[in-house]
């Protein structure tokens, strides 16, 4: 605490953001004058219990998670995230632990379980501490970047045109990636490469892989440093998984591997150089097995299965795995880590990798078996007669799949769990309550 109040009066810091991260993934928090950060420190903030779930009502009118009679939490910075921002290196900001005040009549002064970054980091060292594994993640977010209407709306019209691996629509872009790549860099990130992805203004541009939490962060301060360069090429950066149709969407992969200290867990330990360890393969299975219930957490919104039901090919909808097979929901993408497919940039990091760590401890406590890898399409092989599983085709089928599987749920802890299920089973009653231009378009005219 004391090396970061030197920091801020030795680099002239004068505004701080305490954040955290609401159920969706949203950034939540209070700025407070550098001048308090000792006091604050020490005591924390305080802030309703509703802003983790976006203080956010239903369709009702209703707040989501918790009334305005709820309690307070209270936050408290983890010291080690403490980083200028580089637009604007008179402010740091700070990502907080989330706790239940000290006067509550129930579990006084406690974790509060509806806070999804501070579950990812508890949930991971439980693991830890029973099987002597950590989880290493690398993810890939895509993203399109849109142009503004004159009011600064976004319009749903990418600044290039949809050309997959395109130098020159790369190019077209060049200044923007330049201004992320500083501001990512300047906050920690070390960015490794990036391409033009296959629709209007997308990018993928990569940062190392880490320990999930880790990951779970660098994600999140890289939306941010999105959010901020959009504002000021007058660009909107869009993580909405489909805003368009009949070109692949924004997908999230997460690329996965197990590690005892800094061994690598999933290496193939036989004959075979393409067979992950039995380590690894139990974790396939795991994730494998409850992969209906885990697409609630990782395609949280009703807009990301347009993504599995307009890419043919390309839908990770099928629960099987292979070798650098795109058709199915895993695949070995290199000796030594499987990628997660069916995952798309509206996902909360932290309730994915959760959700990955208690399928994967399923896979090794059940040594469950993933069976043999898919070598070929795997369209042609259920053609053919194979029998798989398909992920669901809604968020509501998601959620049924989330409420009948335990141990998805256990990746939701306590509070996590209502606030999540409320906040989501809400979203896809309104949707489906909802008149579309579809429909209009459809039924209007429907009979004579």
């Amino acid at each position: 605490m004391e090396e970061v109040a030197r920091r801020i009066e030795a680099d002239g810091i004068t505004y701080l953001y305490f954040q955290f991260i609401s159920v969706t993934g949203r950034v939540m928090g209070k700025g407070i004058p550098a001048v308090h950060w000792r006091a604050v420190a020490t005591k924390g903030f305080q802030l309703v219990y509703g802003a983790t779930a976006n203080l956010f009502t239903d369709r009702h009118g209703q707040y989501l998670g918790y009334g305005p009679e709820a309690a307070e939490l209270v936050g408290l910075p983890d010291v080690d995230t403490f980083c200028p921002l580089p637009w604007d290196p008179k402010v740091a900001r700070v990502f907080c632990t989330l706790f239940r005040g000290r006067e509550e009549t129930v579990d006084p002064g406690a974790f509060l379980s509806s806070d999804c970054r501070g579950n990812l980091h508890r949930l991971h060292e439980e693991f830890t501490d029973d099987t002597g594994l950590h989880l290493r993640v690398g993810c890939e977010p895509e993203m399109m970047w849109l142009k503004t209407n004159s009011d600064g709306t976004p319009s749903v019209e990418g600044m290039t045109k949809p050309y997959c691996y395109h130098i020159d629509q790369f190019s077209e872009l060049q200044p923007v990636i330049h201004r992320v790549i500083e501001y990512a860099g300047g906050m920690g990130l070390d960015m490794i490469q990036g391409d033009h992805e296959d629709a209007p203004g997308q990018l993928e541009l990569n940062f190392s892989f880490d320990r999930a939490e880790a990951t779970a962060d660098r994600l999140t301060t890289y939306r941010q440093v999105c959010r901020q360069v959009g504002r000021e090429f007058g660009l909107f950066p869009c993580f909405m998984p489909k805003p368009f149709m009949g070109v692949s969407a924004n997908g999230c992969h997460h690329n996965i591997s197990l590690w005892e200290d800094d061994v690598n867990m999933f290496l193939p330990d036989g004959d075979d150089p393409r067979l992950p360890s039995k380590t690894g393969l139990h974790a396939i299975g795991g994730v494998l097995t409850h992969l209906r219930a885990l697409t609630a957490l990782t395609a949280p919104t009703v807009n990301s299965y347009r993504r599995f039901a307009d890419a043919g090919f390309w839908a990770p909808i099928f629960a099987d795995w292979g070798f650098q097979n795109r058709t199915t929901a895993l695949r070995v993408s290199a000796p030594g880590r499987f990628e997660y497919r069916s995952v798309d940039s509206s996902v909360n990091p932290y309730l994915s990798m959760a959700g990955l760590l208690a399928t994967m401890r399923d896979g090794l406590d059940q040594s469950i078996n993933p069976g043999p890898p898919e070598e070929g399409n795997i369209y042609d092989a259920i053609q053919a007669g194979k029998a798989v599983d398909r992920i669901p085709t809604t968020l509501g089928e998601a959620l049924d799949a989330l409420e009948a599987d335990p141990v998805v749920r256990a990746a939701l802890p306590g509070e996590m769990y209502d606030v999540f299920v409320a906040y989501k089973r809400d979203e896809w009653e309104r949707f489906i309550g909802t008149v579309t231009e579809w429909d209009v378009k459809e039924y209007l005219d429907i009979l004579p």
